[in-house]
């Protein structure tokens, strides 16, 4: 059976190898703000693995725009673009360039100089006042669209995509949000859009695709865009553009774009289908919005809901995710190897960070390396035999890469189940989806013939005849709870949110979570427990909780959830002690204590290595958290360069 989404689609007389569109995302891959070689492996990648259309990283199309420090620039962006369309090229794909100016949701800490905005309207996120566009900055602003088209077609792109998105200018002037103004860009606040299309469409020429990002929900119901207003805006600009991409966010809801796995998978599709029905067929119409397997794809296309369907986080986590469908015909899942999958995680691959990480994966730590960490499995010249000691996370993608090279691969985990703490932490609220990940490891280890023996402690000992048979031992033994060092009394029990989640009965009465350290897990504890009936309540030293959660975008969503599932919120206090009245809380500013009344404190504290095999044998390998307890990225990172350090020790 043919699947929809591996047709192709005929766009200004280019036709796209497939209905699959990776979207523009920030990378933090370029040299200043060029393009450079790792986009174009990046790209190149997700093309060979079957996307249909490819639009690069947004460009900035004025100098003065400059949003994050790699943020590329048009004007430098012509070596790159070529590059990147000529490695595309041969695959089928379409490859677009992306184009925006962020205006008033920008920044000006790089450009050092001011904000360009509809209206002297302050960004809710920074709260930096732009200044109001006159008619000179529109002029500049639709001749940086007109030029960069210009560089985009001299390079030999397919195309350009323009951004009306969440962060981008173009949608800020559509908005009753942010343009308050009463000349003709604010009576009629599309103006701005119609006059650049029709600059780009000039320097395009017929043959090239212009493609739209139209944000079409504000999420603002007061005020901006809405379905509706959006459905007018789609109609007017239809018959101009050649493709319409469908999203949603602005300025408040910045995060409600790409979200994270609290919000359901595919939730744009109605408000997708609603656009399509408003244009009538003038346009195809792409469903953007959390799309990461390939069966919600195709049931969306079935149902006409769209006419193409974005799949980024997908395609990152899985680069051939459209050429595995397409072998895998209706069940969309072929025998030599299912979809890695995608857990709407957020953890690594929003890179809009004052750190500038480079994009990646948790699930797949090749994503941004290409160049110099390609997935493919290169066979090994001398296989040979490794012990892994320890099946969670670091442990099965170090037994699955040693095994996908040829290597024969004894994986051994004490415990009944593989998968370790990341299988446990999938029990928390919103966090299903780490199991997926777990579980494909599993099923990849057994069949490229892992030999796993679970419930098997090993030994020092064992670990030495397994040296002197010639194989190489990897140790991902993991990590324990963090003892509990400051006072206590048998009045509150002491127990970690890991011991929670894997089933431990908890005393009658309410429970304090402690969370210094402000990442995912004391929120997804809190929310389990609460959904359970029980009384819960945080305390953060921190002045929000969760404050780790704004990187994947689920800072604010988090709290709201909290509030709304009854969860009281103490700030900025940590736990001095614990007596007969309950837990001691200590505000960190001012001193101040006070007594809270609680059956059970949970320690969210950082875990500590499980180091008692290491001990015996320092000289073993360590990966992930018997390492460094952190998060499941830097675990199967490891786990996975490990494998390949592992080989120079095997013999055959």
């Amino acid at each position: 059976m043919t699947l929809r989404l591996t047709e192709g689609l005929t766009l200004a007389g280019r036709t796209a190898r497939s209905r699959v569109l990776f979207g523009p995302h920030e990378t933090n891959l370029g040299s200043d703000r060029s393009l450079s070689g790792r986009h174009v492996a990046y790209y190149e990648r997700r093309a060979r693995g079957g996307a249909g259309i490819i639009v690069t990283e947004v460009a900035s199309v004025h100098a003065d725009d400059w949003p994050y420090e790699r943020a590329p620039l048009a004007a430098d962006c012509g070596p790159g673009w070529r590059d990147v369309a000529a490695a595309c090229r041969p695959h089928g794909t379409l490859v677009l360039a992306g184009l925006g100016h962020t205006g008033l949701q920008g920044s000006s800490a790089n450009s050092q100089s001011a904000l360009w905005g509809p209206s002297r309207v302050a960004d809710v996120v920074t709260r930096e006042l732009p200044m109001e566009m006159e008619r000179v900055e529109i002029d500049s602003l639709i001749a940086g669209f007109r030029s960069a088209a210009a560089s985009a077609r001299d390079a030999g792109m397919d195309g350009v995509e323009l951004d009306a998105g969440p962060r981008a200018l173009l949608r800020q002037f559509h908005s009753g949000l942010t343009n308050l103004r009463g000349d003709g860009y604010g009576v009629d606040r599309l103006r701005l859009t119609r006059e650049v299309i029709e600059a780009v469409r000039g320097e395009l020429g017929p043959d090239r695709v212009l493609s739209l990002r139209l944000s079409c929900d504000e999420l603002a119901p007061w005020a901006g865009i809405t379905p509706e207003i959006a459905a007018r805006h789609a109609r007017e600009l239809a018959d101009s553009i050649d493709l319409l991409v469908v999203v949603r966010g602005g300025p408040m809801s910045v995060e409600a774009y790409r979200p994270d796995a609290h919000t359901a998978p595919v939730f744009n599709v109605k408000l997708c289908a609603s656009i399509r029905a408003a244009v009538a067929g003038a346009v195809p119409v792409v469903l953007q919005g959390s799309v990461i397997e390939a069966d919600q794809a195709e049931r969306a296309l079935a149902d006409g809901a769209a006419d193409a369907v974005e799949m980024t986080r997908a395609q990152i986590a899985e680069p051939d995710l459209v050429v595995k469908a397409r072998r895998g015909g209706g069940s969309l899942r072929p025998a030599d190897a299912a979809p890695r999958p995608c857990l709407l995680c957020n953890q690594t691959c929003q890179v809009r960070d004052p750190r500038n990480p480079i994009i990646t994966c948790v699930g797949n730590p090749s994503a941004g390396h290409e160049s110099i960490d390609p997935d493919e499995g290169l066979p090994a010249e001398d296989p040979g035999h490794v012990l892994v000691v320890g099946g969670g996370p670091a442990g099965l993608e170090a037994a699955r890469v040693l095994a996908m090279r040829g290597h024969r691969v004894t994986l051994a985990e004490r415990g009944p189940r593989l998968g370790g703490m990341l299988r446990v932490a999938a029990v928390g609220g919103g966090r299903a989806s780490l199991a997926t990940l777990v579980d494909w490891l599993e099923s990849e280890c057994r069949r490229l013939g892992v030999h796993v023996e679970a419930g098997r402690a090993i030994t020092a000992e064992e670990i030495d005849a397994a040296r002197s048979a010639g194989r190489a031992v990897i140790l991902a033994t993991g990590s324990v709870p963090n003892p509990w060092r400051g006072d206590r009394n048998a009045s509150v029990e002491i127990v970690s949110p890991q011991e929670v989640l894997a089933g431990k009965p908890l005393r009658e009465g309410p429970i304090l979570v402690f969370d210094p350290v402000g990442d995912q897990v004391a929120v997804a504890v809190a929310e389990w427990l609460a959904a359970g009936g029980r009384e819960v309540s945080i305390a953060t030293p921190d002045q929000v909780v969760g404050v780790q959660l704004g990187r994947t975008g689920d800072l604010s969503a988090a709290n709201a959830r909290l509030q709304r599932a009854g969860v009281s919120r103490h700030l900025s206090v940590t736990v001095r002690s614990i007596d007969a009245y309950g837990v001691l809380l200590e505000n960190v500013y001012t001193g101040e204590r006070r007594v809270h009344a609680a059956a059970t404190l949970i320690d969210c504290t950082h875990r500590v290595p499980d180091e008692m095999l290491f001990r015996q044998r320092p000289a073993s390998v360590r990966v992930g958290d018997c390492l460094a307890p952190r998060t499941a990225a830097e675990a199967i990172r490891e786990g996975r360069a490990a494998a390949v350090a592992a080989v120079r020790d095997v013999r055959p």
